[in-house]
């Protein structure tokens, strides 16, 4: 026969079964809650997968770098002043002296014009001796006119004295002193008027002759013009060097004033380098720079800066201080480094590959046990190899420069 539970036993056995249950959640909550607020497990990074750099403090150089080409610093565009037909024309890539002609043209009316020009010339020449002649003839009569008044007034005065002689003696009548003194007015009025004459003649032979001169020299500049057209159908170099580039082909017309050819001096060459435009803020004329050819290394400095920029980056000219390597040539790829300004006691270190300029960047500093904690650094001014710490490092402290941006859920990792 079944004997019947107390209630309160029951009640009892209820309560305990009630009060385990909440501490099994209690604990289960705690458990979970404990669990989420662990860090993950620091994940394992070979050290010889990485880059390290050391914070130092010291002088740093701050520089920028770019890649470009050795260009020469004279090149010359050749043209001509004169319309022709090209016949021959040397090869580019020839070497060529200030005589060498690089291209022969042709103008058979050019030619005609030079030698109706060169006819003018004589006549106009012909033109001016002729008045040159009559001028001479001109004068020639008015000194004759002079000379022979003066003669006539001479012996106008020689016969007055006589007859003043022979008046004081009673011998001719004071009628007669009269008509030698008249006589002898007259004799000098026309050799007056015989020496302003010559004079006059005198003054105005050059303006008598400026419209003759002048047609003469007309003529001869017009001449020298053609002539020296004439001649410039032989183009010629004009400077030593290597000729560049031809522009013209057999058969062609060209005009006056247009570019036929190019030459360049090969042993006067400067780099022109391209620079990334977010670097080029404190690029400056006379800054020193050194030019990487392959085959040594040569110091030059800054002379002109492009205005505006292409395609992400800024021209940059050097020109270079010392000599050339042999074999350094046009056209040859060269790298650039340009001094920028010289930093004293500065915390710095070996530029991450990441970051900019006066930003903050995240960097995993190494410590002890083989760990390297995610540390926030404030960069300064950057160099081609070097950047400049403002805060969050000290010198002495080892950072890791790789790219760790595959760690970026971890702020601890382990080397091994």
């Amino acid at each position: 026969m079944d004997v019947k539970r107390d209630p309160a036993i029951l009640k009892k056995k209820q309560q305990r079964r009630i009060i385990f249950a909440a501490i099994g959640v209690l604990a289960i909550t705690g458990v979970t809650v404990y669990v989420s607020q662990l860090e993950p497990a620091a994940p394992s990074v070979a050290r010889s997968g990485v880059y390290f750099g050391t914070v130092k403090r010291g002088p740093m150089v701050r520089e920028v770098r770019g890649a470009g080409t050795l260009k020469p610093e004279e090149i010359r565009s050749i043209s001509t002043t004169a319309t022709g037909r090209v016949e021959k024309y040397l090869q580019a890539g020839a070497v060529v002296t200030p005589d060498t002609i690089i291209v022969e043209l042709s103008n058979p009316d050019l030619k005609q014009q030079v030698g109706d020009a060169e006819l003018a010339v004589k006549a106009a020449v012909a033109q001016y001796d002729s008045a040159r002649a009559n001028q001479r003839t001109n004068r020639t009569s008015l000194e004759f006119a002079l000379a022979d008044a003066k003669s006539s007034h001479q012996v106008a005065e020689s016969d007055l004295n006589a007859n003043m002689q022979l008046f004081k003696e009673g011998l001719v009548a004071d009628q007669v002193i009269k008509v030698k003194q008249a006589t002898v007015a007259q004799a000098k009025n026309r050799m007056d008027l015989a020496q302003k004459q010559l004079e006059a003649a005198v003054e105005t032979e050059k303006s008598q002759l400026a419209p003759q001169e002048a047609a003469v020299s007309q003529q001869r500049a017009r001449f020298d013009q053609l002539s020296r057209q004439l001649d410039d159908l032989h183009v010629r170099a004009k400077m030593a060097g290597i000729l560049q580039a031809v522009s013209v082909e057999i058969g062609q017309q060209v005009a006056p004033g247009a570019s036929l050819a190019r030459v360049s001096d090969p042993k006067k060459l400067k780099a022109e380098v391209r620079i990334s435009e977010t670097t080029t803020r404190d690029l400056a004329i006379g800054q020193l720079a050194k030019i990487d050819t392959r085959s040594g290394i040569v110091k030059g400095h800054v002379t002109r800066i492009d205005p505006a920029s292409s395609g992400g980056t800024v021209g940059v000219d050097v020109t270079l201080d010392e000599a050339l390597p042999t074999g350094a040539r046009p056209d040859q790829s060269v790298d650039g480094v340009i001094e920028l300004q010289r930093l004293e006691n500065v915390l710095y270190v070996e530029s991450p590959t990441f970051g900019q300029e006066n930003g903050t960047v995240s960097l995993f500093k190494v410590g002890a046990n083989n760990e390297a904690i995610r540390t926030p650094v404030k960069l300064g001014r950057r160099s081609v190899q070097f950047v400049e710490i403002l805060e969050g490092l000290r010198e002495g402290d080892t950072v890791i420069l790789s790219d760790m941006q595959q760690y970026d859920d971890h702020n601890r990792i382990r080397l091994n």
